[in-house]
């Protein structure tokens, strides 16, 4: 249902996509994993004909995004980092507009529009007015709008940031229900566990470039499946704790000085945590905190790229990819 192949978008001497490729099967999530500024929202705005594309291939549904912008536009929707929808306007009147813009007519846009503020759990607030929502009420109405005309490909970029724990997984309960009914979905996110617990085939790009797919176990395993991280009394001990924790490790040893903390991938999980607590006490080094745990999007890029996920400008003050794409809209 979407078909990649070496798309290339660039701002100047910037590359937000530098030949990517990618395919996402019908009734499926694909989860795009990166930092800001790794090309999550340059792709989907090229997907959803909002940018073109430098070079390269991109069809949405069998149809190409740059001859036939107008049929793929028919077949989509999309819910983008921030809530479009109209703070002055309920929640009813919103989802009515969606629909007259897609040439409903009032009485299918209305019924449209009450369906929606049901199956979303919107109706008591269906005739309030948007400023007085909620964020996850807000993401909730924004979603609905995408669905109006019931899209065959559905593009989410970051959906939950900023939401709380609840709206969180009441979002993803939504997205489920959404792709067992045969929705085909494209999920930008930068959490781990969204990724984990949404998509079917996960695709990491850093810098415009796809660097690891697999699902989200296949990229765990790459840097050990289970990481032992440690915090030790004394630093002094740093560097023969390094050692014994080398010794087992799958992946490089990851230490922050001043935290006295030493964190690597086992292949062994809690026979390699009681193998290291041994050696510890045999070298007579005292440990505050020590455990088994679940690598984090930061541990994937690490070690996938050497750096982690970077949420700031670069040090000599260039703008992300994405900053210099809105800049090229203005």
């Amino acid at each position: 249902m979407i078909r990649v192949e070496g798309v290339v978008k660039s701002y100047g001497d910037v590359v937000a996509l530098g030949g990517l490729d990618l395919a996402v099967p019908k009734g499926t999530v694909l989860g795009l994993l990166g930092p800001n500024g790794a090309g999550k929202t340059t792709l989907v705005r090229i997907l959803t004909t909002l940018l073109e594309p430098d070079e390269g291939i991109a069809e949405v549904a069998g149809i190409d995004v740059l001859t036939q912008p107008g049929k793929v536009r028919e077949r989509i929707g999309l819910s983008g980092q921030s809530a479009a929808i109209d703070e002055h306007l309920t929640g009813f009147e919103n989802l009515d507009m969606v629909g007259r813009m897609y040439h409903f007519g009032r009485e299918r846009a209305r019924a449209r529009a009450r369906e929606l503020l049901e199956r979303f759990d919107l109706v008591e607030a269906g005739d309030r007015p948007a400023k007085t929502y909620s964020g996850g009420m807000r993401r909730r109405l924004d979603l609905a709008a995408a669905l109006v005309a019931d899209p065959e490909v559905l593009f989410l970029d970051e959906p939950t940031t900023g939401l709380d724990p609840r709206s969180r997984l009441d979002m993803w309960a939504t997205i489920q229900e959404l792709v067992r009914g045969g929705s085909t979905v494209l999920l930008t996110t930068q959490y781990m566990e969204e990724a984990d617990r949404l998509a079917d085939d996960i695709a990491v790009i850093d810098r415009g470039h796809k660097i690891a797919q697999g699902t989200a176990e296949e990229l765990k395993a790459q840097i050990g499946g289970e990481r032992v991280e440690m915090v030790l009394a004394d630093r002094a001990d740093v560097p023969p704790a390094q050692a014994i924790l080398a010794g087992i490790a799958v992946d490089e040893v990851q230490i922050d000085e001043q935290a006295r903390r030493l964190t690597a991938g086992v292949a062994g999980a809690a026979d390699d945590l009681r193998q290291v607590l041994a050696r510890l006490a045999e070298a007579g080094i005292s440990v505050v905190d020590v455990g088994l745990r679940r690598p984090t999007l930061d541990d994937v890029f690490l070690s996938l790229t050497g750096h982690v996920a970077e949420e700031e400008p670069d040090e000599d003050g260039d703008a992300k990819p994405e900053d210099r794409e809105k800049e090229a809209v203005r």
